[in-house]
């Protein structure tokens, strides 16, 4: 062959096919009963009568991993960025009393690298397993010129289904108890903050993190997203669940609001949970003012829960490997909905 071809271009359309061969058993471990087909196909199907579902409103939601996905790439760990991705849609999905059912990615680079991808579309598998849902097909969009050498992007599509009478939140009310689900790490939100912080105080990703023992700052930080839909799905099914919150960007003062009614205030008490030590060490070395903390990162509360009984959601959560802690209640208010948070002297740091 003579003349311009496509690889000279910088795009590889054989790179292209043998990441779709090395990730189709990643794929494959996905399965779920819906599922019709695999990978490979200009689309995807899926059955919600296979599925279980009688009268079923489709939930769907979209997300990224952000400026996290820096940290992977300079670091050099892509293994656990794609749990973050599918963590970001499948919680913003159980919140609304949705089981997810599958899952779609796009990886945007600029030359593909097959190994990078690979270990990228694992991770995403991996978060699929944890969520219940299926990984059925996505996108690798190779774009020279469009990224630096060695930077991808990456977006996450998940389409998840309720029973009609079973979407949540449902009947908040004042005397409700609030309890919160520990994070396991800063997430995948707050990051530009977060990088400008390590960046300013000269540390390095590789140096040891003085907030989590035997873990690089890299490894610290990269910690995934939890996945907290099966606890949730169990919690909602035994009819304890009234509202969920997913405690992303806008921290618990601009994601709890969300799910309350009118005429209602969440009142929180910030001594009442653990702070992960990650979160002092960020307060101090960027010298964040809690407000500015708890309106950009999670705090520590990946999920908030209104429950009609404290005690009965507790034990069943407990039981399921989380950590909860009783954060507070719902309160008469007037207005739109907001949370008051009492802070202890001296919090964040």
């Amino acid at each position: 062959m003579t003349g311009a071809t496509y690889r000279d271009a910088g795009v590889d359309i054989d790179a292209g096919e043998a990441l779709v061969e090395a990730i189709k058993p990643l794929a494959r471990a996905t399965h779920r009963p819906g599922v019709l087909g695999g990978i490979g196909g200009f689309g995807a199907l899926f059955d919600l009568r296979a599925a279980g579902f009688a009268d079923p409103v489709l939930v769907s939601t979209t997300d990224g991993v952000g400026t996290k996905l820096k940290v992977a790439i300079e670091t050099g760990l892509h293994d656990q960025v794609g749990i973050d991705l599918v963590a970001m849609c499948v919680n913003d999905l159980v919140v609304q009393g949705a089981e997810p059912l599958f899952f779609l990615d796009y990886f945007a680079t600029g030359r593909l690298s097959v190994e990078q991808a690979r270990r990228v579309v694992g991770g995403i598998a991996e978060g699929c397993r944890q969520a219940g849902c299926a990984l059925v097909g996505g996108e690798t969009a190779e774009m020279p010129g469009m990224y630096a050498a060695g930077d991808y992007d990456l977006a996450g599509f998940a389409v998840g289904a309720a029973e009609r009478g079973r979407l949540l939140p449902r009947d908040v009310a004042p005397g409700d108890a609030i309890l919160g689900l520990a994070a396991s790490g800063v997430h995948s939100n707050g990051f530009s903050l977060v990088r400008r912080i390590v960046v300013g105080s000269s540390a390095g990703w590789g140096e040891p993190a003085p907030f989590a023992h035997g873990q690089s700052i890299g490894e610290a930080l990269l910690a995934p997203t939890r996945i907290y839909v099966k606890p949730l799905l169990a919690l909602h099914r035994a009819g304890l669940l009234k509202a969920a919150a997913h405690i992303t960007g806008g921290g618990l003062p601009g994601n709890l609001p969300r799910v309350l009614p009118e005429n209602t205030v969440a009142m929180l008490d910030a001594a009442s949970w653990t702070l992960p030590p990650i979160f002092g060490w960020l307060a101090r070395r960027g010298e964040v003012a809690a407000a500015e903390m708890l309106r950009v990162f999670n705090c520590g509360i990946g999920m908030a829960l209104v429950v009609s009984d404290a005690a009965a959601a507790t034990a069943m959560l407990a039981a399921q490997g989380e950590t909860v802690f009783a954060i507070g209640h719902v309160a008469p208010g007037s207005g739109a909905a907001r949370v008051e948070i009492s802070l202890p002297p001296g919090w964040p740091g």
